[in-house]
């Protein structure tokens, strides 16, 4: 008998339709390698998704994004119910969603962050509260959704108080110049480097994840071996000192004009990275000779409960 894998997507985060797409992929993947697949869009009605999962599969295959699906919520039902699940637990999922915790990890062990500052809704909308130009994040939000760059000739506010449901605090940092870097981590190995090249702007959710307005993917990324090698190690780095598990991605800028590997500022470690044609992990697994299908067995066989 073939082993039973959920694949659980949707959700209801501002990612849902990316959670689509990449469950969608993931669950075609396991059905070419063998796997006996059941796709679960995920609601926000926990006894209906307790009935889906009953009876218990032999792994879950986590393809939800955001709030819930990556914040290590529902990583926390699975350990409860004891099914071995994909990617990262609890711990790491809730620390690496949290921007604010996660810069603090990543400080101690030396990675470089952009100086941020934790700002009130209303003390952001009022006026600057850094000297331009500076990004206005929300804390626990993946895919730079509610991302904003705010520049010297920029008008404010960059947002009103109805268009920023994320909380009434806002993270505000530093602005890196510069180029985009992004390494995908499996297991303990970093797979490669790619600069991704927005074709405007910069790498926010458009350029993620539509066709017309998406970036360049360029992958090795076309700069110095000091800081490709760089790139590797603190994404392995960041990976563990999260304590993910599984598959992750950490993003980072890259300051040419200050030169060296010291220039790297990490971005953000995301512990769900998109699967879906256009995502970044998948493409760094091909590079390296790993496909789609080897890439989301790779998962499967690697999944667990927390300890």
């Amino acid at each position: 008998m073939s082993k039973h894998v959920a694949v659980l997507m949707g959700g209801w985060s501002a990612e849902r339709e990316v959670s689509l797409n990449s469950g969608a992929n993931c669950a075609k993947a396991l059905e070419h390698a063998g796997f006996t697949v059941t796709a679960i869009d995920v609601q926000r009605d926990m006894g209906k998704l307790m009935k889906a999962l009953n009876p218990a599969p032999d792994v879950v295959f986590n393809a939800l994004h955001g709030r819930f699906g990556e914040d290590g919520s529902i990583q926390g039902l699975l350990d409860i119910l004891n099914i071995p699940y994909t990617h990262s637990g609890v711990l790491a999922s809730a620390l690496a969603m949290d921007k604010v915790m996660a810069k603090r990890l990543f400080e101690t062990v030396g990675i470089r962050c952009a100086h941020g500052v934790i700002s009130a809704r209303e003390d952001v909308l009022a006026g600057d509260v850094m000297e331009r130009p500076y990004v206005i994040k929300p804390i626990n939000e993946g895919s730079s959704v509610g991302v904003h760059i705010v520049q010297s000739g920029d008008h404010m506010p960059p947002f009103d108080g109805r268009s920023w449901p994320y909380g009434d605090r806002v993270l505000v940092e530093r602005y890196v110049p510069g180029r985009e870097l992004t390494v995908g981590v499996i297991g303990e190995r970093a797979l490669a480097v790619t600069e991704v090249q927005p074709q405007q702007g910069f790498y926010d959710y458009d350029a993620k994840y539509d066709k017309e307005k998406a970036a360049v993917h360029v992958v090795p990324a076309p700069v110095p071996k000091a800081i490709y090698d760089e790139a590797m190690r603190l994404a392995a780095l960041a990976h563990q000192t999260l304590g993910c598990r599984g598959c992750s991605r950490a993003d980072f800028r890259y300051d040419e004009a200050e030169g060296g590997p010291g220039a790297i500022y990490i971005l953000e470690v995301n512990t769900q990275p998109g699967m879906t044609p256009m995502s970044l992990v998948p493409e760094q697994a091909a590079h390296i000779g790993m496909s789609f299908d080897d890439l989301v067995v790779w998962m499967v066989e690697h999944a667990e409960c927390d300890a």
